[in-house]
C-alpha cells in the first residue's frame, strides 16, 4: 500500500474512474442490446428511438475519454448498418 499522501489521493481518483467508466460501458452495453433486439424484432421505429440514444451515450463516451475515437466509430458504424438493414 503507499505510503505517500499524493500517491493515495491517486488511488482513489483512479478507482472512481474506473468504476464511472464500467457504469459507462455497461449502459453503451445495454443500450446496444435494445438496439440488436429491435432490429431483430423488425421495429424499425422501436430500433431507430433505441441507436439515437446509443450513438449519444457513445459520443458522449469519448468526449468523456472512456472509448478512442476509433472505438466509437467502430461501435456506431456497426450498430447503423442494423438499423439500416431494416430500412431495405
Amino acid at each position: 500500500m503507499a505510503q505517500i499522501k499524493s500517491q493515495m489521493k491517486r488511488i482513489e481518483t483512479n478507482e472512481k474512474a474506473r468504476q464511472r467508466n464500467v457504469a459507462v460501458r455497461s449502459r453503451i452495453a445495454t443500450e446496444s442490446k435494445k438496439v440488436r433486439v429491435a432490429v431483430e424484432a423488425k421495429d424499425l421505429a422501436k430500433a431507430e428511438e433505441a441507436l439515437k440514444v446509443a450513438l449519444k451515450l457513445i459520443d458522449k463516451s469519448v468526449t468523456d475519454g472512456v472509448y478512442s475515437r476509433n472505438t466509437a466509430a467502430r461501435k456506431k458504424s456497426s450498430l447503423s448498418k442494423l438499423v439500416n438493414s431494416l430500412k431495405k
